[in-house]
């Protein structure tokens, strides 16, 4: 019978630590910074370099709208007035592709913008993912605006125009800094200087990256 019982734990371990792999949160990095600070074309290097998948608020509540579903009106008055998407649509699109991924580690670039999601992804996402830090693109407001403009004048963002940036940027100094303010208070914010080079820029990152562990 002692023999029996011996040839079981070995078991019961396995089991146990499989559970604890299931169990794994996936990694989440917040990438924020104003308009045109790069975010999303250093996500994009970031996803080529270390795996991240890359997921744009931004980007998905714009697919959203072009799919004419209930929310899709809303969304799109809200973009055009440079104002923030309700936090329960955003973080739901988020969720959904989240779970849709087989990679589970994940840049959210563009959120949160204000309190109001911070307390939206607390309150639905707080137990689910591990945010490792907030990566902040420090970029001057000439650079940001001039990159902008620059970007839509090769088709870009139809809300890449004076009038919609100006009011983008007020949203960004009014809510958005506040939100990054708090996570340096915790010591969860890495800073990079984005007024470089695209390369200049990404080299920072890497090295960050690679200090981080990644």
């Amino acid at each position: 019978m002692f023999r029996h019982l011996c040839c079981c734990v070995p078991k019961v371990g396995r089991a146990s630590s499989s559970v604890v792999a299931m169990a794994a949160k996936p990694t989440v990095i917040f990438v924020l910074g104003a308009p045109g600070s790069g975010k999303g074309t250093q996500s994009a290097n970031i996803v080529k370099e270390f795996g991240f998948v890359h997921l744009s608020a931004g980007d998905l509540l714009r697919a959203e709208r072009s799919t004419g579903s209930e929310v899709s009106a809303l969304i799109e008055q809200h973009i055009k007035d440079g104002e923030i998407v309700p936090v329960e649509i955003t973080v739901s699109l988020l969720e959904k592709a989240m779970n849709a991924s087989s990679v589970k580690k994940f840049l959210i670039d563009g959120f949160p913008r204000n309190e109001d999601n911070l307390v939206g992804w607390k309150k639905v996402m707080d137990d689910k993912t591990d945010v490792k830090f907030v990566l902040f693109f420090e970029c001057s407001k000439g650079v940001c605006v001039s990159r902008c403009l620059e970007r839509g004048k090769t088709g870009g963002r139809a809300d890449d125009n004076v009038a919609s940036l100006e009011k983008r940027f007020v949203t960004y100094v009014d809510h958005t800094k506040p939100i990054i303010d708090q996570y340096a208070a915790k010591g969860m914010v890495r800073t990079i200087n984005a007024d470089t080079s695209v390369d200049e820029v990404f080299e920072a990152v890497k090295k960050l990256f690679k200090n981080e562990g990644f």
